[in-house]
């Protein structure tokens, strides 16, 4: 029997409450004051919460269990200064603490991390060693871009993000390649932000060399890896021309995209274009598309129905829905081989 794990989802559904406090920290910040006591949730507000959404649809969808995190639009560590980031991210990381440790076999926790741009990687990596010592966490989001929608971070080759992925290395722990909102206007956070981001970072990596020094070092681009899998030829020719190796070689024994994809067709693509064992069943459910499909008359985000539908083998689609996450979050396959799966 297969476990359908999904690797990509969000608290998006979480106490109103959560959010509230949220809005108070920031304008507590702008009007240089200190931010008001975290409010009392209790567990049956969170009970409600995930029972009405998460859970509700990975049962009625037919999956075991989500890889699951904050939302990942409002991580947003551009918002205020290191501090208000820091205390952000712990609070979040704790709420998504709470639902793994009411869910345990349902949930497995990634942390998001205070990366704001005024500050250096060192909160970020107490946040995941806390997250993944502490909490038993899995993984974490790592936000290529936190200013926001402007680019101005060093690229994720640059020695700048060393000291983090000597962190990621020491904890066996893989980072999920994920942005925040944007702040910038001309770009859309899901339909624009999200998947140039994507796409930016894969050529990032392609540019560099940084899986040289880091061989061990996993990283998951969402959203099918942005426009990559489509234009997979340039990027191969670009590597050409640019007298790197071949992205098999030089990327793609460390770099993982999800099936967070909201069609048949671009599923297809992406299982026909990318080797099997760089594919993840995701959905990022409930997130970015909510709706229902009127040419199908299914949910846009059901991706697992895509995966269904693709003419492969048992053994392809096994390593798509379990056996890729778990080699690749090797904390999670500790978690299932102790429950004897």
């Amino acid at each position: 029997m297969t476990l359908i794990i999904d690797c990509h989802g969000h608290y998006t559904t979480a106490p109103p409450a959560h959010d509230a406090w949220r809005e108070s920290q920031v304008a507590a910040w702008k009007a240089g004051e200190s931010a008001p006591p975290y409010p009392p949730i209790s567990d049956d507000d969170i009970r409600e919460t995930i029972e009405r959404n998460q859970l509700r649809l990975l049962r009625e969808r037919g999956a075991d269990m989500t890889i699951f995190s904050p939302r990942a639009s409002t991580m947003a560590p551009h918002v205020g200064d290191a501090a208000v980031a820091t205390q952000w991210a712990r609070v979040s990381n704790d709420l998504i603490a709470r639902v793994c440790g009411l869910y345990p076999d349902i949930f497995a926790g990634v942390c998001m991390l205070p990366q704001s741009p005024t500050g250096d990687l060192a909160g970020s990596i107490a946040e995941l060693e806390r997250c993944t010592t502490e909490l038993g966490f899995v993984g974490c989001n790592l936000n290529p871009d936190p200013g926001g929608g402007h680019f101005t971070a060093p690229p994720l080759t640059d020695r700048f993000w060393y000291p983090f992925y000597e962190k990621m290395v020491e904890l066996d722990v893989p980072a999920m390649i994920h942005v925040s909102g944007s702040c910038n206007p001309g770009l859309h956070a899901t339909g624009g932000y999200y998947i140039a981001a994507d796409t930016i970072a894969f050529m990032q990596l392609l540019q560099g060399d940084l899986f040289a020094d880091f061989p061990t070092l996993r990283l998951i681009i969402p959203h099918g890896g942005g426009a990559v899998p489509y234009h997979w030829g340039r990027y191969r020719g670009l590597a050409d021309m640019l007298k790197q190796p071949s992205l098999d070689a030089h990327l793609m024994n460390n770099v993982f995209f999800d099936t967070c994809v909201y069609h048949q067709p671009g599923i297809d693509l992406l299982a026909d274009v990318i080797d099997t064992k760089n594919i993840l069943f995701g959905s990022e459910m409930v997130g970015a598309v909510r709706g229902i499909d009127p040419q199908t008359g299914h949910y846009f985000d059901d991706t697992k129905r895509y995966v269904d539908a693709l003419p492969i083998t048992d053994e392809r689609r096994h390593a798509i829905f379990e056996g890729n996450a778990r080699r690749v979050y090797p904390r999670l396959d500790a978690r299932l081989r102790e429950r004897g799966l």
